[in-house]
């Protein structure tokens, strides 16, 4: 595992990072600040950051949120204060783990843990949305191309089915290429 430490406080940084190398984690990188986050993560081939912030504000959490866009990797922040809101900018810009009350050195590798299978679990989920939508996505357009077919070529719904089947094992085609096809050429 391989993490980039943000601290701005260079002794507690310090101490962070040493209890992570006594636990057998690999710190690539530490920096005072999350500017240019996405930049510090691929730098330093970063698979876990951790950001010690007092006080997570506007511009952290929209460097937070370029990061969950452009490079996904589990984040976890300690801070010292912990309102509501705080919390759910933080999470809705990416923030796999949020725990108040700062940062021990003691208790962050348990703490990324739990963030990466956190981390791991919404990647799984958002990838299965996103299939589901494709699938979606197809399957609307494929029971468009059907009704164009059976509309114009005066078939049965099965039979433009079959047709469409039939076109897209002879081309080599998924089914949906087919009936974007045909819905482009009617």
């Amino acid at each position: 595992m391989r993490v980039l430490l943000i601290d701005g406080e260079p002794d507690r940084a310090a101490a962070v990072k040493a209890g992570l190398e006594a636990a057998g984690v690999a710190v690539v990188a530490v920096a005072p600040d999350i500017a240019d986050l996405t930049r510090m993560v691929r730098e330093a081939a970063a698979d876990v950051i951790v950001c010690d912030l007092d006080d997570p504000g506007r511009d952290a959490l929209e460097s937070m949120r370029a990061l969950h866009r452009d490079e996904p990797r589990p984040v976890v922040v300690f801070a010292a204060r912990g309102e509501p809101d705080q919390i759910e900018a933080a999470i809705e810009a990416g923030v796999a783990a949020y725990v108040v009350e700062g940062l021990a050195p003691t208790r962050v590798r348990p703490v990324i843990e739990v963030a990466i299978r956190r981390f791991r679990a919404h990647q799984a989920l958002r990838a299965r949305l996103e299939e589901a939508q494709a699938t979606l996505a197809d399957r609307v357009i494929i029971e468009r191309a059907k009704g164009m077919l059976m509309q114009r070529r005066r078939l049965s719904e099965e039979e433009a089915y079959r047709a469409m089947r039939r076109a897209a094992m002879d081309r080599g085609e998924r089914l949906a290429q087919v009936a974007e096809r045909i819905l482009h050429e009617i």
